[in-house]
């Protein structure tokens, strides 16, 4: 009985990890300087770039082993100076669709191994960290203004702990 206990505590023990949630950090507006139309693809501003280089020295020391973000400039760009500071490590593009959605957070659910940063969209994450979380835990959408928002979902067996930080006030 104590060594099936022991095992038991090993597994759920490997069975923890951190799934870390941010949305793109701050972005251009504008006019795109090159076409002299509105930015289809908006790159990240001044201080996006900064908040994402913040978002580095936060999860630097974490255990990140995957990276996730949407095929769009601002979020691959947010997740890129921690891809740098990993070498070697790739960001998997996901699609945000409603359709899609759910075999993402499967996808998600299946990593054992690794920490996971997942970079998203103001009017996603609050859906990506409700169904880690099993509830809810973002009542909505996030604000245009709001980028500062760290959602914590640490692993215990099958379920998530939620904790909402903030990281990377950019200096004014």
């Amino acid at each position: 009985m104590r060594v099936s206990f022991f095992v038991l505590s090993l597994f759920l023990l490997s069975c923890s990890n951190t799934v870390y949630v941010v949305r793109h950090a701050e972005k251009a507006g504008g006019i795109d300087p090159v076409t002299m139309k509105t930015y289809a693809d908006p790159p990240l501003s001044a201080e996006g770039q900064e908040r994402a280089l913040k978002l580095k020295q936060l999860l630097g020391n974490k255990k990140i082993k995957h990276i996730f973000s949407t095929n769009t400039t601002r979020t691959i760009s947010t997740a890129s100076p921690l891809k740098e500071l990993y070498l070697g490590l790739a960001i998997n593009i996901y699609s945000s669709k409603a359709d899609s959605m759910e075999a993402f957070i499967q996808k998600i659910k299946t990593i054992r191994k690794g920490d996971i940063l997942i970079v998203g969209h103001s009017n996603t994450i609050d859906d990506i960290a409700n169904k880690m979380a099993g509830k809810q835990v973002v009542p909505g959408d996030l604000k245009d203004s709001e980028y500062d928002n760290l959602y914590i979902l640490k692993r215990k067996g099958d379920n998530y702990i939620f904790k909402n930080d903030n990281y990377g006030a950019p200096s004014k």
